[in-house]
């Protein structure tokens, strides 16, 4: 009692430090994507089976919304969740690095909703789960970008992680989309504790969770706990390297891509190395600046391993074999990703690493529309040919022109050669970064890999334009919401070719 009557308990004693105001405009993108997922899954409850259709109208009207409310964010950035004592940080931080990446996933979202709006009826997938997962990993997705500490950093990975695993076993009966999606799950769930691991040596050695306040702490750690920080900047990089499909974290990635729904392949090559790549832009260039010399060595081998590994595997994809095409689309996606991981290692070399970042953005954006284009006409395909193998593709212009041409020009994007001129920018502006860099032997090791790539990507081209072998491919009208859906990617990769440096003005300079 005379404890108590000597240091008595106020009310402000009682208030938290981390009492944090909210930005309703600026969380507004995530929150409305989570109140479409909620939405639809109440609504899923009261529908008959004829009206299902409903759902997927409602989240592409969700997504679109989700991108309306990025138009007030442009100009200026805006912050929420902040303490309100200390360094005043915030965990919440819609700059004009959230804003591109959030439109890029919204992007990649709008095109997954598009082409799943017949795969669902067809593949008989419970709609009502199916929109509801896919709404929610898209939340977390659009939540990452804006994370500036941590915990969020964690929870907003998951949220778009957990989702995914059961799109892709989705699929009721099929063996191979339960393994699929196992196998996906087990390796995730080991990277992220890992994670975790990581996450917790890092705050145990700074005593903060806050991207920025982490920065200053590692700028001056105790020397006692040196080798504590420098483990958990390691570990913490392994879960957002899983993400992106990095050798040697990328072993799940052809048979998840084959076992999953085509769209959900698609959404997970585009929307899952968005998130990875924020991920690790975020945590090295905001958090790690200090440890430039630990990860900038670390994410350069990477890179090139990724890329080389990714690239020969394709290469070896047989035209007859089943579902070869989207092997091929699975092991490029890795190789894409070894390109994607260049300036991000160059930026622990930069003097100006935030224009390094901005090289890997104007990659994604070029990746995600001409790569999500490339998995719509395979879904066109499909429709026909389920088995999806290389040969299958063969006298498709001859039965479906307009297909076939945005197909080769989506192939020739990836490939970096006329007229996917957006493909050779961005490709361009990668070796760059690398060279600006001092990394000269990186920037061989992507040029041999950029000839390798040439190869199959072209060889895939050139089957369209052949004879077709017997029957070919059975005409089919193209269903309107995958037309659509080709229609954009393809439009999106024509405006970006007549304007690269459009892009690369966009998103440079995003971070820092």
């Amino acid at each position: 009692m005379v404890l108590l009557a000597e240091a008595p308990i106020t009310v402000a004693a009682l208030t938290p430090r981390v009492v944090q105001s909210i930005d309703w405009l600026a969380v507004a993108p995530p929150t409305l994507l989570a109140l479409t997922a909620l939405a639809v899954l109440v609504a899923d409850l009261f529908l008959p089976e004829a009206r299902k259709p409903v759902l997927g109208a409602v989240t592409l009207g969700g997504i679109v919304l989700a991108g309306l409310s990025l138009l007030p964010l442009h100009g200026g950035t805006r912050s929420s969740f902040c303490l309100t004592t200390g360094s005043h940080t915030c965990s919440y931080e819609a700059d004009r690095f959230t804003l591109v990446v959030q439109l890029l996933v919204l992007g990649g979202a709008l095109l997954t909703a598009l082409l799943s709006h017949d795969a669902v009826r067809d593949e008989r997938l419970p709609a009502g789960e199916y929109w509801f997962l896919l709404l929610s990993s898209a939340a977390g997705a659009v939540l990452l970008p804006a994370s500036r500490d941590l915990a969020t950093l964690v929870v907003a990975l998951e949220v778009a992680s957990l989702p995914a695993f059961a799109l892709v076993g989705l699929r009721r009966g099929d063996r191979r989309s339960s393994e699929a999606a196992l196998k996906f799950f087990l390796s995730s769930v080991t990277a992220t504790a890992v994670t975790l691991l990581g996450v917790s040596f890092v705050y145990a050695a700074t005593g903060t969770m806050h991207l920025t306040d982490i920065a200053h702490s590692l700028g001056d750690v105790d020397p006692r706990l040196a080798v504590l920080a420098r483990t958990g900047v390691v570990l913490t990089l392994v879960g957002f390297a899983f993400k992106t499909a990095v050798v040697p974290f990328h072993f799940w990635v052809p048979e998840t891509y084959v076992g999953a729904p085509l769209p959900v392949a698609g959404y997970l090559s585009v929307v899952g190395k968005a998130v990875g790549f924020t991920g690790i832009a975020l945590v090295t260039v905001v958090a790690f600046p200090s440890y430039a010399n630990v990860w900038g060595p670390a994410l350069a081998v990477l890179a090139a391993v990724t890329m080389t590994a990714g690239n020969v595997a394709a290469l070896r994809q047989s035209a007859d074999r089943r579902h070869g095409a989207v092997r091929l689309l699975a092991w490029s996606s890795v190789g894409q990703a070894g390109y994607l991981l260049v300036p991000l290692a160059a930026a622990g070399y930069a003097r100006e690493p935030g224009r390094a970042v901005g090289s890997t953005v104007a990659y994604a954006l070029m990746y995600a529309a001409v790569n999500l284009g490339a998995f719509a006409v395979a879904a066109l395909v499909a429709r026909t040919s389920p088995a999806q193998r290389l040969a299958d593709y063969r006298g498709l212009f001859a039965r479906r022109p307009l297909a076939a041409l945005c197909l080769a020009f989506f192939l020739l994007c990836l490939a970096g050669l006329p007229p996917g001129v957006i493909g050779l920018f961005a490709k361009v502006t990668v070796f760059s970064a690398a060279v600006d860099a001092g990394l000269g032997w990186l920037a061989v090791v992507m040029a041999v890999n950029v000839v390798i790539a040439l190869y199959y990507y072209l060889r895939w081209a050139a089957v369209l334009f052949r004879e077709a072998q017997g029957d070919g491919v059975v005409a089919l009208k193209v269903p309107a919401p995958l037309g659509a859906a080709i229609g954009l990617a393809a439009g999106a990769g024509v405006v970006l070719s007549g304007a690269p440096q459009l892009v690369l003005r966009f998103a440079s300079g995003t971070l820092l």
